[in-house]
């Protein structure tokens, strides 16, 4: 196993090389996904890895899709290098632990965002209008305050290097068709209530997340990541208190970070010190262990 920050497996045609994941096609059934060790904030990639990044949010997503079986079908196939077809063994050592065989999936036009808690880009909509993607909230709300129920808040899937629109439930479904916003709002909210139940027994609040489902011989499946902390924000709840942003386990505290550099935020990236990747490396590790009750074996 070693760090990865970009692929090159020349026997499968490459699909995709998005902010954070390499898409190979391994058949015309059939995807190889790699999770690298890239970091993006601000949908702009940075210069430099996290090491093992991607490893750490690979085997968070099996965790969690093992997990929510019983909820809704997902995408995966196999996730075991030594059971990878055999023209793939020359990149064994970089695929292990990071990358997962899929069933191809034609995927939903929107991303699937549950908010439990306000903050991020719905705390700066409440501020402007008092709504958060059609939701009008009570007056007085304050930053990271709890949202009950928690809110369905879809957005449009944006291309590399350009920003998600947040959109309103009505908007998905003339995107979607009613059938299909139906069930990944239903399905999007059971699978955050039962992560947020998992993660509060285990000391994390699960502030917000998204979801992406794609449809496989005509059902609708759960695939990409899953509540990892590239696409969710986990706080601490020993130390939770509205009124205020909250200490993490995800890639706020490099979101923090770049918010205080001279930068505006396009390419290239600031250059990230030595000790901003090994915090953000920690950060990841940490949510690992607590969500899961383990310890990855990576190398130091």
């Amino acid at each position: 196993m070693k760090s990865v920050s970009k692929t090159n497996i020349d026997v499968c045609p490459l699909v995709s090389r998005g902010k954070v994941r390499d898409i190979y096609a391994l058949d015309d059934a059939h995807l190889l996904i790699v999770t690298t060790d890239r970091m993006s904030a601000f949908d702009v990639i940075m210069q430099e890895p996290i090491p093992f990044k991607g490893v750490i949010l690979n085997q968070i997503t099996l965790f969690w899709m093992d997990k929510f079986s019983n909820i809704v079908p997902n995408h995966l196939v196999e996730h075991d290098v030594r059971s990878f077809p055999s023209k793939l063994a020359p990149w064994q050592d970089e695929l292990e632990g990071r990358s997962v065989i899929v069933k191809k999936a034609s995927p939903l036009p929107v991303e699937c965002i549950v908010r439990g808690y306000i903050t991020g880009s719905g705390w700066k909509d409440y501020q402007t209008s008092g709504a958060v993607c059609g939701h009008v909230l009570p007056k007085g709300l304050k930053e990271s305050a709890k949202l009950t129920p928690p809110l369905f808040t879809p957005s449009t899937k944006a291309e590399l290097g350009t920003h998600d629109q947040n959109i309103s439930r009505a908007e998905a479904a003339k995107l979607l068709g009613e059938e299909d916003a139906a069930f990944v709002e239903r399905t999007s909210l059971a699978l955050y209530e039962a992560g947020r139940d998992h993660a509060s027994g285990h000391g994390i609040i699960v502030a917000d997340t998204k979801f992406e489902f794609g449809r496989i011989d005509g059902k609708l499946h759960l695939i990409d990541e899953v509540l990892t902390p590239d696409s969710s924000r986990f706080w601490p709840m020993d130390s939770y208190a509205e009124g205020h942003g909250q200490p993490s386990f995800d890639k706020q505290y490099l979101r923090d970070w770049l918010s205080a550099q001279p930068w505006n935020k396009q390419p290239p990236a600031p250059t990230l010190p030595p000790e901003v990747i090994a915090e953000t490396a920690k950060k990841y590790r940490e949510a690992y262990s607590i969500l899961t009750g383990k310890e990855l074996k990576l190398p130091e």
